[in-house]
């Protein structure tokens, strides 16, 4: 039976989106529309405690930017809405109440001062407390497997705080299958009866997840390697209300630049990359957290480089558009093992995705940034770009690289002097002049002839000429090739920086 393919991406609105979650959601994106699927986002926002303002306008924002949007979610309701967790809390009560009903889940009427009591009588014996079948009916537990219905009824009606708890079935084996993992066999006695509903009302995120998936046709549950242990709650969660479970595939964890532990905030903060798709400001400490975007990536970039995190197309190509990505993604290539995040290589996919712009489309950018270039003209502005545009990674580099076509130096650099300017330099460089004079500086071409032709025919020696022209020009010994100076620049411009230099030394 071919059903048609519905994956989710759902996060917890309780910060930024990290980029980890930014590949899983993105994962689930390419998952979807190799095969004409839809692509959901829910907001599991149930734990108010940590909810944190403005946190599920980011996620939006960040997918939006990064160019995979969802089909169906807040704001673009499909019809199996509502998409944040908290506007279903009406949904959840009905599945709990069956789950008592069919000896399923119970009530657990413990308070936290006994658990806690429980937890170091245990540690005291070197043991570890887990509230399951092993312990479940001894006598010190509080719940409505040990107590008569009258007494539940009666604990219930006078408002105390009470849990439901999973009832994990004993002795059995559990099989279960992940299109990235393969089989994983789980025994259930080691599983804890997880806590799935309390009495404010509110569920657990294993029981929404569960419910939410199952009511919005979720086929594929497509997440990171954390969720994993709750794997096996899950699978049983399906089978004791009588769903089809979705198929599950873990994303491997992110790991740091070091290749030990999962990567995080910290981890950028220290080694000077972002961790996060966009600028986040934190409501509590206004401090900002610097994001790809402010960074100067392009969204194309994060996305290419998001893309190999854990997965690769079995081939040497390693640039992918979107629709190529689309095209080439495979959940079985994608690996188990961790996945060392290289922020250097991050950096080259950007540098890659800089020369396939055009420099119309830099130079635009170049001329916003940039308040010295207000006043230029912007055809001037293409020009330049194109020609310095190889050797930057990020357009915030183009004011450095390029400075001395817009204006000329003011100083000169005392290591390039002492490197280019020797006593025979002044002589040369006022009979430069002469021949710059004559020279046609409509072309780059014939500018190289005429002074290329004089150097030879006069026998000077190359260095004698070019190093003094560029430090005349640029105020160092660095910039693009002399000839494009002069020909952007103009002869009379050039001209007068060599002048200026000479009346300097």
């Amino acid at each position: 039976m071919n059903k048609s393919i519905r994956v989710r991406f759902a996060p917890s609105p309780t910060g930024p989106l990290h980029i980890g979650g930014v590949r899983t959601a993105l994962f689930n994106y390419l998952f979807a529309k190799k095969q004409g699927g839809t692509f959901v986002l829910r907001i599991e926002d149930t734990d108010q405690k940590r909810f944190v303002n403005g946190a599920e306008d980011y996620i939006t924002k960040a997918l939006n930017w990064c160019n995979i949007p969802f089909d169906e979610g807040p704001g673009k309701e499909g019809n199996f809405g509502p998409y944040r967790q908290s506007e279903r809390k009406h949904l959840y009560k009905q599945y709990v109440d069956f789950l008592i009903e069919n000896n399923k889940a119970y009530y657990a009427f413990d308070t936290a001062d006994a658990l806690d009591l429980e937890r170091k009588n245990h540690e005291a014996k070197g043991k570890t407390f887990i509230y399951n079948w092993h312990n479940r009916t001894r006598g010190r537990l509080v719940n409505s497997l040990v107590l008569s219905k009258e007494e539940v009824a009666k604990k219930i009606e006078s408002g105390q705080d009470y849990v439901v708890r999973f009832l994990a079935p004993q002795d059995e084996t559990l099989e279960l299958t992940d299109l990235i993992r393969g089989t994983i066999t789980i025994d259930t006695n080691t599983l804890d009866d997880k806590v799935l509903f309390k009495s404010d009302g509110m569920p657990t995120y294993h029981l929404a997840n569960v419910v939410d998936d199952s009511l919005m046709n979720i086929t594929h549950v497509i997440r990171g390697e954390e969720w994993l242990p709750s794997l096996a709650l899950h699978q049983l969660l399906y089978n004791a209300f009588g769903w089809e479970a979705p198929e599950f595939a873990h994303l491997p964890l992110i790991l740091k630049p070091t290749g030990k532990g999962k990567l995080s905030k910290r981890d950028g903060d220290k080694l000077g990359f972002p961790v996060f798709p966009l600028n986040w400001e934190d409501p509590s400490t206004n401090r900002i957290s610097k994001g790809y975007k402010e960074s100067g990536y392009f969204p194309e970039a994060v996305v290419n480089f998001l893309a190999f995190l854990g997965w690769n197309p079995g081939t040497e190509q390693e640039l992918f558009s979107l629709s190529e990505l689309v095209e080439a993604f495979d959940i079985k290539n994608v690996n188990k093992a961790g996945a060392r995040f290289d922020p250097d290589k991050t950096k080259w996919f950007n540098h890659q995705y800089m020369q396939k712009q055009s420099a119309e489309t830099l130079s635009k950018i170049f001329i916003d940034t940039t308040p010295e270039l207000k006043a230029i003209d912007p055809d001037y502005v293409v020009l330049v770009v194109d020609l310095i545009k190889e050797r930057a990674t990020f357009t915030s580099e183009f004011w450095g690289l390029s400075h001395y076509f817009f204006k000329a130096p003011e100083t000169f650099e005392e290591a390039a002097l002492k490197k280019a300017w020797k006593e025979h330099s002044k002589d040369l460089m006022s009979q430069l002049i002469g021949v710059l004079e004559t020279a046609d500086d409509s072309s780059v071409e014939g500018i190289q002839t005429t002074v290329k032709g004089w150097i030879t025919e006069n026998e000077i020696g190359f260095g004698k000429i070019m190093m003094p022209l560029r430090v005349a020009l640029v105020g160092a010994l660095e910039g693009v090739d002399v000839f494009d100076i002069i020909h952007l620049i103009g002869k009379s411009e050039a001209i007068k920086r060599i002048q200026t230099l000479m009346d300097h030394h």
